[in-house]
């Protein structure tokens, strides 16, 4: 009896309430979901051999009992050596070692039946066939297990771990699934289907599971076989379509149509502390022209660390206020709020505006003084955290919106900010270069503008890496600079006990508090140094920050809570301390707090000694100033997620597609996703589609507003 897909997954044999509750902690609730959780790997294990006909240089799947098995080496921390010698039926010995093994002593002890895939290669000293890491699945055990012909013999489908239940038993569980499963409805628009030769829905599935044989494996491996293909280009062209549904609906709202006068051209020239660079009048003239269009503007702001975006936003917002409409400015921390307010202030105040301040610290009886003001719109400029989103907080005549760093708020906090103007016009800002198949994944409905170029006069910061035992000589560099008349900023990647848990797995760090007691006392005790932490309140930080402007300390020992929006330009060493704790990304953004006026700045990164990985990444930012080239390199090595650090930055949870590895067929499925939305076959068809998108994609993929 075929099974729904909607079905618990406690109706497939296998699968008791235990499994469904750790299937269900990975987000795998029906069977539907079971079918979509992809193979992340194949292994060709149709070579299997008996070990009397290997030889070496091949690879070979054999299935064998574990004869002998020694650890030799620290089981403590699996830095062991662990050989187990594997008898079969043909008479035949092959040797199994694993480096960092000691996690196999329990699993693979003598007599357990075992499935091995890996190449063959000779022992000289020995004088056997060895196989060096291979690849292991346990044969014994439950009988549910499954058929040893879904593991050997064919080409493998391996899937990731869920918590306890292991690659093989998912293999089988799918494997039930699938010969269980109903024809699939499929939903990718038929003209679509037939131009790009596209085996059918229900087939790709299975294939992407279980491929038939002589599929290749390299191509499998690449993902690029006709079925996952077609799976991947369908996830890219639903989530693009919903992105371009939802984009041109935005601009078929009524919206303001903001008048660029010449009073809003004297405000603006009257606003600017500096000539402007090209890239800033490019972009500006962008955001201008969007503004003047009678529908709502939805743009991105993106440009390297330094590069002067502030200052255009601070423009934009002149044509807002100057049109008679109120402005707000959002930020993600009110350490960058408050940046935000203090560098924007006096800007603003030229020009006669008022600007507030509502973080969640502001005192209570001023924050619903200020929220009077704004309802009554005596405040043309509101700046804030996410107290600005709360709901009481309302606005007379609210027409545009900045939003500083997106990807740490979610998707839906934008709309929540939007929804209290007028279909305000929103500009976001982000100085995390972002590469473009990323950005037309996250930002797919903004139009976006790039800064691409920095203030005249800007040197190339100078960056070095000292390991620990060096870190002497960064401090001596450090006193140098001070000594010229500079400052400094040492940053660490923790505060001492900042959340729970972090003092359990962080006792071999140092603690910024620490730091600063030896900095301040032992290093430098003829130095002014400052403390600036996220524990602190709202008043210290401001007094921490207002200090080192002002020049009064000249060290501020700081944790990341100054990665953005800190400008003091005459800060020209920034050490970074346990470099390697930091995303590449991160490591840029810190960089960028310094370099900010005309005298050479320096960035030192102390690390531990570092790995082949740890080395490249260091190497990659002492190499390189360029953010974009940075932010790839990042992106790379952690993965989308990792890159923005949190799970708010409205990343689509992709099934099979993969943003870096498929960045042709996103190109690809985009084209004619908008061709679609553009041109569609029916109004029939249109329909359709929308309601799909609906129905199994916005609660996914965060496409609110869609239908």
């Amino acid at each position: 009896m075929p099974l729904a897909l909607d079905s618990d997954l406690t109706y497939i044999k296998g699968v008791g309430p235990a499994r469904a509750a750790m299937l269900q902690a990975r987000g795998i609730e029906t069977v539907e979901d079971l079918l979509h959780y992809f193979p992340f790997r194949y292994e060709d294990r149709s070579n299997l051999k008996p070990i009397k006909q290997l030889a070496p240089g091949e690879l070979a799947t054999v299935i064998a009992e574990v004869k002998s098995a020694k650890l030799s080496g620290f089981r403590r921390r699996n830095l062991g050596l662990f050989e187990a010698t594997f008898t079969d039926g043909s008479g035949g010995t092959l040797l199994g070692k694993w480096f960092h093994g000691a996690y196999l002593a329990d699993r693979l002890t003598v007599g357990t039946r075992v499935a091995l895939f890996g190449k063959i290669e000779f022992d000289n000293y020995r004088g056997e066939l060895q196989m060096m890491h291979p690849e292991t699945e346990l044969l014994t055990g439950d009988d549910d297990e499954g058929d040893s012909a879904l593991h050997t013999g064919r080409i493998v489908p391996v899937y990731e771990a869920v918590s306890k239940v292991n690659p093989r038993a998912l293999r089988t569980i799918i494997h039930r699934v699938l010969e269980q499963m109903p024809d699939l409805e499929d939903y990718l628009p038929k003209h679509i289907s037939a131009k790009l030769k596209f085996p059918g829905r229900t087939d790709a599935v299975r294939a992407a599971h279980f491929p038939p044989p002589g599929t290749p494996i390299r191509m499998l491996n690449e993902f690029r076989s006709p079925a996952q293909f077609r799976l991947i280009f369908e996830e890219f062209f639903w989530l693009e379509c919903g992105l371009e549904i939802k984009r041109r609906r935005a601009r078929a709202m009524p919206g303001i149509e903001f008048q660029l006068t010449q009073r809003v051209r004297e405000q603006i020239i009257k606003l600017l502390p500096f000539k402007p660079t090209g890239a800033q009048k490019r972009v500006l003239k962008e955001i201008a022209g969007d503004m003047s269009y009678p529908s709502p503007m939805n743009r991105l702001m993106q440009g390297d660390v330094g590069s002067g975006k502030t200052i255009v936003a601070a423009e934009a917002a002149v044509i807002a206020i100057e049109n008679g409409y109120q402005v707000a400015i959002l930020a993600p921390t009110e350490i960058l709020a408050t940046q935000h307010y203090f560098s924007l202030k006096p800007l603003f105040e030229k020009l006669g505006y008022v600007v507030m301040l509502l973080t969640g610290s502001t005192p209570a009886r001023d924050k619903q003084k200020l929220k009077d003001m704004l309802r009554l719109g005596m405040i043309p400029v509101a700046i804030g955290t996410h107290a600005l989103i709360e709901k009481d907080v309302e606005f007379a005549k609210l027409g545009f919106i900045i939003i500083d760093e997106q990807h740490r708020f979610g998707v839906m906090q934008r709309f929540e900010l939007a929804r209290k103007g007028v279909t305000p016009d929103v500009l976001v800002m982000t100085a995390t270069p972002i590469p473009r198949t990323l950005a037309m994944t996250i930002y797919g409905d903004l139009d976006i503008s790039t800064i691409d170029e920095l203030p005249p006069g800007r040197q190339k910061i100078v960056t070095k890496h000292y390991t620990n035992d060096q870190v002497e000589v960064a401090y001596s560099e450090l006193r140098r600079e001070i000594d010229q008349g500079r400052q400094a900023y040492v940053v660490y990647p923790v505060i001492e006990g900042s959340s729970p848990g972090v003092e359990s797995e962080t006792q071999a760090m140092k603690a910024a508090q620490q730091m600063y007691e030896h900095l301040s006392k032992e290093v430098f005790p003829d130095i002014p140094v400052g403390l600036l932490h996220g524990r602190l309140g709202s008043a210290e930080k401001e007094a921490a920050m207002s200090a080192f402007k002002a020049g009064a300390t000249k060290i501020l020992v700081s944790t990341t809570v100054i990665e953005v929006g800190v400008d003091v330009p005459n800060a020209t060493v920034m050490i970074v301390e346990q470099a390697e704790r930091f995303g590449l990304s991160q490591l840029h953004q810190l960089r960028g707090r310094v370099g900010r006026g005309a005298e050479q700045s320096y960035c030192l990164l102390i690390t531990e000694k570092l790995n082949d990985t740890g080395k490249e990444r260091i190497r990659t930012l002492v190499d390189s100033s360029d953010g974009f080239k940075i932010a790839e390199m990042d992106l790379k090595l952690r993965g989308p997620g990792e890159f923005f650090g949190t799970k708010q930055s409205g990343l689509p949870s992709l099934r099979i597609a993969n943003i870096l590895r498929d960045p042709d067929i996103l190109v690809a499925a985009k084209h004619e996703a908008r061709s679609f939305v553009e041109e569609p076959p029916s109004p029939e068809a249109f329909s359709a589609a929308v309601e799909y998108i609906k129905g199994h994609w916005q609660r996914r993929y965060g496409l609110v507003q869609v239908g």
